[in-house]
């Protein structure tokens, strides 16, 4: 008794989740004229998460010999008490006056396969009276389609845009052109050499009588940052910012050591005479003069610079630069924009006549 208790069970749960599922097929109208099209709605009814699979027409494709299918919908679906229910519409057409039997449509859930009932459908002629010709017109020449604002508008107001962006451009361009351009003019500017400056600067020294003076200090101040700068245009390197065993030592790779010798006893007292107040006799002032004065000779390059001197501009001429290069820019844009819009008119002109 209690396995067929439990035989019973079970065929009681399969009747149940069969009667879950159901295919229906409705036709909004079972007969039409030739050409009209009819819409058939298939709806199947499942469990809330079983895989539905419709049946697939391509456009055109007959489903019976004479009936087309024009159009499939899209899926619809929606949540109910017992599942859910799934839509699809299927429109279809004829353009042979007969009555068709519509097979069972045939639809999957979870692989099993549902199909509705089958439908009908009478395609059905239009009777002409032949006997009365005059109440027929001949046939029509083609004709034009009425012209809707709503389809030029967009073509008229884009071209209203470009023209008055052209006419900006125009503007621009004359405005571009009746600015005066700026002349920058160049002057050569020979410059002094290293050994030259240094030159210029000892002749100064000795005019101001530094050497006899009784302010060593300043004197060997001036002397020492005179050979400094002239070091550091000689040779490329910061001698200003270096001590004077680091400048000796610099310059070791490539000097001539007894003129090392010379320029490292002439920094030693200056250091000496800066740094420990240490006080020197006339004639070993004008030793040391000396000495860098032979130092800059044999060390001298004789090869002239000539470079260019760039004015500098004024405020009035470097606004007139930014206004021309802000023209320039604004031109250039107002181009691109241009072209954009051309294309973009040309396009739905020819959408609009047909071309396309």
């Amino acid at each position: 008794m209690k396995r067929i208790g439990l035989l019973l069970c079970l065929i009681g749960t399969v009747v149940k989740m069969m009667a879950q599922v159901g295919v229906e097929a409705i036709i909004d109208s079972i007969q039409m004229f030739i050409g009209q099209q009819v819409h058939v709605t298939v709806t199947a009814t499942t469990p809330a998460n079983a895989k539905v699979v419709f049946p697939t027409y391509k456009p055109r494709e007959q489903m019976v010999q004479g009936v087309e299918v024009l159009a499939v919908s899209e899926e619809q679906s929606k949540d109910i008490d017992k599942g859910r229910q799934s839509t699809r519409v299927y429109t279809l057409t004829s353009f042979d006056g007969n009555l068709y039997y519509l097979p069972p449509f045939k639809v999957k859930v979870d692989g099993k396969t549902y199909q509705s009932k089958s439908l009908a459908l009478k395609v059905m002629e239009v009777d002409v009276d032949t006997t009365k010709m005059n109440q027929f017109y001949g046939p029509k020449d083609v004709q034009d389609n009425p012209f809707l604002w709503s389809d030029w508008s967009l073509v008229f107001w884009l071209s209203v845009l470009l023209l008055l962006l052209l006419s900006a451009a125009s503007y621009l361009y004359v405005r571009l052109r009746d600015n005066k351009p700026l002349i920058k003019s160049f002057k050569l500017v020979r410059r002094l050499l290293p050994h030259q400056k240094a030159m210029r600067e000892i002749e100064q020294i000795k005019a101001d009588k530094m050497v006899s003076s009784e302010n060593q200090k300043e004197y060997y101040t001036k002397l020492t940052d005179t050979l400094r700068r002239y070091i550091e245009e000689r040779y490329k390197f910061s001698a200003m910012e270096m001590t004077s065993t680091e400048i000796i030592e610099r310059l070791t790779q490539d000097g001539d050591q007894k003129s090392l010798d010379e320029l490292r006893q002439l920094f030693t007292t200056a250091d000496l005479v800066k740094f420990a107040k240490y006080s020197t006799l006339i004639n070993e002032n004008d030793m040391n003069l000396v000495n860098a004065i032979e130092f800059i000779n044999q060390t001298k390059q004789d090869v002239q610079v000539v470079e260019e001197e760039k004015p500098q501009l004024s405020e009035a001429d470097q606004r007139s630069l930014r206004t021309r290069r802000v023209l320039k820019w604004a031109i250039g844009g107002i181009i691109v924009v241009c072209l954009f819009l051309l294309g973009f008119v040309v396009y739905r002109l020819m959408v609009l006549t047909g071309v396309m």
